[in-house]
C-alpha cells in the first residue's frame, strides 16, 4: 500500500521541559510517554492527531492552571472526555486535557425538572439519577452509554427524538464557563451579566457590538434564521445573537456547540423533559426511498416520536441480522426503503390513543405490507437493533486496513427523498457501493457510512472528490453539511461555503474575541486550510497477531465506561489502539518505538486488564478485549512457564489442599513465584486467609454434606467458595461481626445450597474427586491454555460421570465459575460425544428450590452487587433478592469490581479503582444486608465499602432457617 505523501509520521520524543512546566502548576497526570500520547491521538472519528502532552483535570482550578501554562508556552489545549465525537473535534496536537476522570458530579434539582452536572458524567449516569423522578435529559444521542455531558454540550448533540426543541442549546439553563484567559463565569449567578462586564469588559462589549450589528442586517438575520431552523451544527451558533439579549446569555449559548474552541464548560444546569416509560414500535417498508420520504410528514403529524429512515442497502444489511423478523428476511427489498416508527406515552391509556393515531396514518402511506405496532420489549428491541446495528454491521464487515467514516447532513424535509436519490448516485459514482444511508427522517437528517483506505493515495483522492461532490449536493438542496456530529476538523474548511464570507467572518471575530491567542482547540470549527479535512486521517493497520479479533473495532468508545481499569491504566478501546500503533510502528520500520510501546503495554494493558468481558456487552461489534488480552498473555508464556502451568493442572488436588486458590494459583503459575508470594503476603488482607476444614489432613476443599434424596442435579462447589469461605463477620466496617451487614453466621455457599435443597425436598449429588476439579479460569486468565485444557478435561470427565452422562444439570455455587465452566466445558463435552448443562446456583435455586421453601423472613433493604457473569447471562438476581427484602438496591454506579480471579491479589490498586464510584455511592447507605454471587466479588466490595458482603444464597439460607 502506498502511504499518503502528505502524511507526516508523529514525533513522539518526550518533552521533559514542557512536561515539567505543567507539573509545576499542579496539573494532574501529565505525561509525554509515547503510549499515552499515541493512545490519546485516537477517538471515535477518522482523524488521528498526536498530542505533545496528555494530562487530566478534575476541578475547575485544574483547568485554569493548565490554561495559564498553555498561554505562557503557546501550547494549544484540546479537551477530551468520552471521545465519541465523530468529526475530529476531540483531537489536538498540543495539550490533550482529559476531563473524564473527574468532573462527574450530578445533582438532581426541582424534583428532576432540572439537573446540574459536570462534563465528565455520562448521559446514562445522569439519566439513571433522573429516572426515579420520571425525567430525562433532552438530548438523546445513540452513544448515551459512553458520551459525556461535556461532549453533548460542546457539540450541541441531539439524537433520534430530540430534534431542535430539546437539544442542549434549547434546554441549557446556566453554565460555569472557563474562558481562555482563565476567567471563570457562572452564568447562573445573580447579576451574572454585571459580573461578566467587570471580569471581561472587552468580551462583554464585543458581544454587544456583534449582537447589534447582526440584528441591524436583515439579510444576515434571515440567513441565520434559515440556517438554524432545523438541525445544524456547522460553525458557531450565531442564532445566540438573535435569541438572547444579555451578553452573558449570548456567551452561554455560543459555548454550546463550540467544540471547546471558545470556552470550557465546567458545569451546566439543564432543564429536563418527561420520561415516557411506555412505547410502541413498528417497521414500515415502502417501495422506494422517495415514497418513504413522502410519508414522513403524515407520520410526524400523527404524533410519532421517532421516524427513522433505512435505505435499500440498509435493509439488505438488516436482513442478515440474527434478530431480524422472519417476514423481513423473506422480503425482496430491491429498491425499497423502510421507516422505523415509535410512539411514546406516560401510561397505557395515552399509549393506546397514540397507537391508534399512528396506525391510521400508517394505513395510508402505501407500505408493501401491513404495519404492526408492538409493545413487547423483545420485539421492540429486535426492531431497534436493526436500526442501531447498521453501523456495527457495516463497519465491522469492512476490509482489513480500511477506515469507517460516518457522516451526517440535513436538508429541508420536502427535499429528503430527492437528496436520498442524489446521494445514492454520488456514492455509486465514486465507487462506494456498499455504503448505507439511514437517519432521523423527521428532521431531514441523514447519516451515511462508507469505508475507505485513507492511508492510500488513491483512496485519499477518491475521498476528496466525493467530499467535494457532497458539499455541492447538500448546499444545492438548501441543507447543512453537519446536522448533529459537529463541524470538527472534517468540515471546518467548508464553513464559508455554507454561510458565506460575511457570517463566517463574524464567526472568526467571535473566536478572536474569546480566544485572542488561539490556544483553544485550533483547527476545529474554523480553519484557514482548505485541505484540512484530508489531513491526519486515521490509518487502520491490519492486526495479525493475538489482537486480530479486535480488527473490527471502530474505536467508538462504547466499551470504556464499563471497564474496571478505565481510571487506572487503559480502556478496551485504548488497548486495541495501542496494538494498532505497535503495528504502525512496525510497518514504518520504527522498531525502537514498537519495542517501547510493547514494554509499556505489559503493565498498562496486559497486566491490569480484568478480562471480565463486560466490554463485549457494550461493544456494537461484540469485541471481547479481555479475550484479546488473554491471547496476548498466552503468546508471552514461555516454555518453562507453560510447563509449570501443566504441572499445576496435574497437581491441582495437592495445590488446593492447604492453600487458598489465589495464593496457590499465583505461586504455581507465575514466574519468579517466590518473589510473587512474598509480595502477595504483604498486601493480603486478613479476610482472604483461607478458612480450611481442620478435619481434613493439611486442609483442603470441604465436601458439602449430602442430602439423602434422589439427585435432581450435581452440585460443584467452586474453589473460591470452599477455600475462601464466608467472612464470618470479619470483613471490616462499623457493622463487622453483628451479622447485619452480610451473612456472617452463614454456611459456606455450597452447604447453604445443599441445605436449601434439603428443605425444599430436592436432592443434590457432589462429584467424587472434588479436590481435582476446577473451571480452568486461573490458568486461562494467565494465558496457560495447556493447563486450562488439562484441568477442564479432567473436570468434564468427572462431571459427566456424576451427572449420568449429562442427564443431570451441574450447579456451580459461584456465578463467575459457572460461566467459565459452561464456556470451557461445551467443547470438551462435545469432544466426548456428550452434552453437559452447567447453571449457576442462583438461577437454579430461584427456579427449582425457592418455590418450595417456607416464606423467608424479610428485611427492609438489601444492597446487591451483580457479578459480570450475572449481567452477561441476564440472571434475574433482583427477583430472588426481592424474596428477602422490601427494597433491593443495585447501585447506580455499579461496575465490575476488578478482582478478576487473581488480579485483585496481584494488583489491588485495580480493584480499588474499579470499586471507587460504587463505594462512594454506598458511603452513607444503611442497608440490612450486602450481597453478591461470587466470593472474590464479595471480598472486593467488603474491602471497598467497609460493609461485609456475603453470598445471596447464604442470606437466603439464613432467612429460611426454621
Amino acid at each position: 500500500m502506498a502511504r499518503r505523501p502528505d502524511r507526516a509520521d508523529a514525533d513522539v520524543r518526550p518533552e521533559p521541559e514542557l512536561r515539567a512546566a505543567f507539573e509545576a502548576a499542579d496539573v494532574a497526570d501529565v505525561s509525554d510517554r509515547p503510549l499515552d500520547r499515541l493512545v490519546g491521538a485516537h477517538d471515535a472519528s477518522h482523524v488521528r492527531v498526536v498530542p505533545r502532552l496528555v494530562a487530566s483535570a478534575r476541578t475547575t482550578a485544574d483547568v485554569v492552571a493548565a490554561l495559564r501554562v498553555a498561554r505562557e508556552r503557546g501550547v494549544p489545549v484540546t479537551f477530551r472526555s468520552g471521545g465519541t465525537s465523530l468529526s475530529g473535534q476531540a483531537a489536538g496536537g498540543g495539550l490533550l486535557l482529559d476531563t473524564r476522570r473527574g468532573f462527574r458530579r450530578v445533582e438532581v434539582l426541582e424534583d428532576g425538572r432540572s439537573v446540574r452536572a459536570q462534563p465528565g458524567a455520562t448521559l446514562r449516569a445522569i439519566n439513571a439519577r433522573l429516572a426515579r423522578h420520571g425525567r430525562v435529559l433532552g438530548p438523546d444521542p445513540a452513544s448515551e452509554i459512553a458520551c459525556t455531558l461535556g461532549g453533548v454540550l460542546a457539540n450541541n448533540s441531539s439524537g433520534m427524538a430530540c430534534g431542535t426543541r430539546h437539544n442542549a442549546y434549547a434546554t441549557i439553563a446556566s453554565a460555569v464557563l472557563v474562558l481562555a484567559s482563565g476567567t471563570v463565569i457562572d452564568t447562573g449567578a445573580e447579576e451574572a451579566d454585571r459580573l461578566l462586564l467587570a471580569a471581561e469588559p472587552a468580551v462583554h462589549a464585543g458581544l454587544l457590538a456583534l449582537r447589534d450589528e447582526l440584528r441591524a442586517d436583515p439579510a444576515a438575520t434571515a440567513t441565520i434564521r434559515r440556517q438554524f431552523a432545523g438541525k445544524n451544527t456547522m460553525g458557531y451558533g450565531l442564532n445566540s445573537f438573535l435569541d438572547h439579549d444579555e451578553p452573558v446569555r449570548i456567551l452561554e449559548h455560543l459555548a454550546i456547540g463550540s467544540e471547546g474552541t471558545l470556552a470550557f464548560i465546567a458545569e451546566a444546569t439543564l432543564r429536563t423533559v418527561e420520561l415516557h416509560a411506555r412505547a410502541s414500535t413498528g417497521l414500515a417498508v415502502l417501495p422506494s426511498v422517495v415514497a418513504a420520504a413522502r410519508a414522513v410528514p403524515a407520520l410526524a403529524a400523527a404524533g410519532a416520536a421517532t421516524v427513522e429512515l433505512l435505505d435499500a442497502t440498509s435493509l439488505r444489511v438488516a436482513q442478515r441480522a440474527p434478530r431480524a423478523p422472519g417476514w423481513l428476511r423473506d422480503l425482496d427489498v430491491r429498491e425499497h426503503a423502510a421507516l422505523l416508527v415509535e410512539v411514546r406515552a406516560g401510561d397505557d391509556a395515552a399509549l393506546a390513543a397514540a397507537e391508534s393515531a399512528l396506525s391510521d396514518a400508517l394505513a395510508g402511506i402505501g407500505a408493501v405490507r401491513p404495519v404492526e405496532l408492538t409493545r413487547a420489549a423483545d420485539e421492540r428491541a429486535a426492531l431497534w437493533h436493526i436500526r442501531k446495528g447498521l453501523y456495527a454491521a457495516v463497519a465491522g464487515a469492512r476490509e482489513p486496513g480500511t477506515t469507517a467514516l460516518l457522516e451526517d447532513i440535513a436538508v429541508p424535509l420536502q427535499r429528503l427523498g430527492r437528496t436520498c436519490v442524489l446521494l445514492g448516485d454520488l456514492l455509486e459514482t465514486h465507487g462506494y457501493r456498499d455504503a448505507v444511508v439511514f437517519g432521523h427522517a423527521k428532521d431531514g437528517n441523514l447519516h451515511f457510512l462508507l469505508t475507505e483506505r485513507v492511508d492510500d493515495a488513491d483512496g485519499a483522492a477518491r475521498l476528496a472528490a466525493f467530499t467535494g461532490g457532497l458539499v455541492d449536493l447538500v448546499l444545492g438542496e438548501g441543507g447543512t453539511l453537519k446536522a448533529e456530529h459537529g463541524t470538527g476538523r472534517v468540515m471546518a474548511p467548508f464553513v464559508e461555503r455554507q454561510y458565506g464570507p460575511y457570517l463566517t467572518g463574524v464567526m472568526w471575530r467571535v473566536k478572536r474575541l474569546l480566544d485572542p491567542e488561539g490556544i483553544l482547540n485550533p483547527g476545529a470549527v474554523l480553519s484557514a486550510d482548505p485541505g484540512a479535512h484530508l489531513r491526519d486521517l486515521k490509518p487502520f493497520p491490519a492486526l495479525t497477531d493475538a489482537a486480530a479479533p479486535a480488527g473490527d473495532c471502530v474505536e467508538c468508545g462504547y466499551c470504556e465506561p464499563s471497564c474496571p481499569s478505565r481510571d487506572l491504566t487503559l480502556t478496551p478501546r485504548a488497548r486495541i489502539v495501542l496494538r494498532r500503533e505497535i503495528a504502525l510502528a512496525r510497518d514504518r520500520g520504527d522498531d525502537a518505538l514498537a519495542a517501547d510501546l510493547e514494554l509499556s503495554e505489559r503493565w498498562s494493558s496486559v497486566e491490569t486488564c480484568a478480562a471480565d468481558g463486560m466490554c463485549a456487552v457494550a461493544c456494537p461489534v461484540g469485541i471481547d478485549t479481555g479475550e484479546v488480552v488473554r491471547r496476548l498473555r498466552a503468546e508471552r508464556v514461555g516454555p518453562v512457564a507453560r510447563a509449570a502451568g501443566r504441572l499445576a493442572a496435574d497437581a491441582w488436588p495437592a495445590l488446593a489442599a492447604g492453600a487458598s486458590l489465589a495464593m496457590s494459583a499465583a505461586h504455581a503459575l507465575e514466574p519468579a513465584s517466590a518473589a510473587a508470594t512474598v509480595a502477595l503476603r504483604r498486601v493480603l488482607p486478613h479476610e482472604l486467609v483461607p478458612r480450611l476444614d481442620p478435619g481434613l489432613p493439611g486442609g483442603g476443599r470441604r465436601r458439602p454434606r449430602r442430602a439423602d434424596l434422589a439427585p435432581a442435579a450435581v452440585l460443584l462447589p467452586s474453589c473460591t467458595g470452599q477455600l475462601v469461605g464466608p467472612d464470618g463477620g470479619h470483613g471490616g466496617g462499623d457493622g463487622a461481626g453483628d451479622g447485619r451487614d452480610g451473612a456472617g453466621d452463614g454456611l459456606p455457599v455450597a452447604e447453604a445450597v445443599l441445605e436449601l435443597a434439603r428443605r425444599a425436598g430436592v436432592g443434590l449429588r457432589t462429584p467424587e474427586r472434588l479436590d481435582a476439579l476446577c473451571c480452568g479460569a486461573p490458568w486461562r486468565s494467565k494465558g496457560h491454555e495447556d493447563g486450562a485444557r488439562r484441568v477442564v478435561d479432567r473436570t468434564v470427565a468427572e462431571l459427566l460421570r456424576a451427572s449420568d452422562d449429562g442427564a443431570l444439570p451441574v450447579v456451580v455455587d459461584a456465578s463467575t465459575c459457572a460461566a467459565a465452566l459452561a464456556s470451557a466445558a461445551a467443547g470438551a463435552a462435545a469432544g466426548r460425544g456428550r452434552a453437559l448443562r452447567v447453571v449457576d446456583a442462583v438461577s437454579w435455586v430461584a427456579g427449582h428450590v425457592l418455590p418450595h421453601l417456607a416464606e423467608p423472613r424479610r428485611v427492609a433493604e438489601v444492597v446487591l452487587h451483580p457479578t459480570c457473569s450475572d449481567v452477561k447471562s441476564g440472571a434475574d438476581l433482583v427477583t430472588l433478592a426481592g424474596a428477602l427484602a422490601d427494597t433491593v438496591t443495585v447501585p447506580r454506579d455499579w461496575g465490575c469490581c476488578g478482582f478478576a480471579g487473581d488480579r485483585g491479589l496481584l494488583h489491588p490498586e485495580l480493584t480499588a479503582s474499579a470499586t471507587a464510584a460504587e463505594a462512594a455511592e454506598l458511603a452513607d447507605a444503611e442497608a440490612d444486608a450486602y450481597c453478591s454471587t461470587n466470593r472474590t466479588c464479595e471480598i472486593a466490595l467488603t474491602r471497598a465499602t467497609g460493609r461485609t458482603y456475603g453470598h445471596l444464597l447464604t442470606l437466603l439460607e439464613l432467612a429460611t432457617r426454621p
